[in-house]
């Protein structure tokens, strides 16, 4: 007869089958560690561009003055990370023996960029009319909305994550003349607390 641990062992196997099915549980720790790093070095690069050395208050120039300049800015950070996160992702896969591309992976994917798409673009329209001070709020909560979006297909952990940053964005909202502050800990600091618990809660384990 088989015993209560074996059946519980056969329990536990459907169930890990039936997550790696609808959910896509591949996504690396320290790939959001090295994403909040590229985003405060980015953001120190974009305060030196925009003030003097100094109080905040001193401005050397206003972003609508710089726009290409920051542009490229972050059109660089965003394929360093985008870059950084297929590569320790695939790794990840490889070890662990699953499928990148998968029904998981794919309700991922589009959850998260329907939310993403349409902020960058709204983002494009404002900044072509001259309105800079909503990049930062928009940059935000639209990257929250889009982790809050795709958890269901992921991580619970992204969920929340999801939440600070929309909460982030709002206060950005407020207080538009500090954006790139708001903008270093949203992208930043939140993506090196995160990745780090990610890290020690998932990885360690896989490896």
């Amino acid at each position: 007869m088989k015993t209560t641990d074996h059946y519980l062992d056969e329990i536990k196997e459907i169930k890990k089958m039936m997550e790696q099915s609808t959910r896509f549980l591949s996504l690396s720790g320290l790939s959001g560690v090295l994403i909040g790093v590229y985003a405060l070095i980015g953001s120190f690069m974009a305060y030196k561009m925009i003030y003097l050395p100094g109080p905040l208050e001193y401005r050397k120039v206003y972003a609508n003055q710089i726009t290409t300049e920051l542009f490229l800015l972050a059109a660089g950070l965003l394929l360093v990370s985008l870059s950084t996160v297929v590569w320790l992702t695939f790794s990840k896969i490889r070890k662990t023996n699953q499928k990148f591309w998968s029904a998981g992976s794919r309700r991922l994917l589009i959850n998260l960029a329907i939310p993403l798409i349409t902020g960058g673009i709204l983002i494009l329209i404002f900044s072509y009319r001259g309105v800079y001070a909503v990049v930062a709020p928009f940059c935000l909560v639209f990257y929250g909305l889009a982790l809050v979006n795709a958890a269901k297909y992921t991580r619970q952990e992204i969920f929340y994550m999801g939440l600070v940053e929309i909460g982030l964005g709002l206060l950005s909202a407020l207080f538009p003349g500090i954006g790139l502050i708001f903008w270093a800990l949203g992208f930043g600091l939140v993506h090196l607390i995160y990745g780090t618990v990610m890290h020690f809660r998932y990885d360690r384990k896989t490896e």
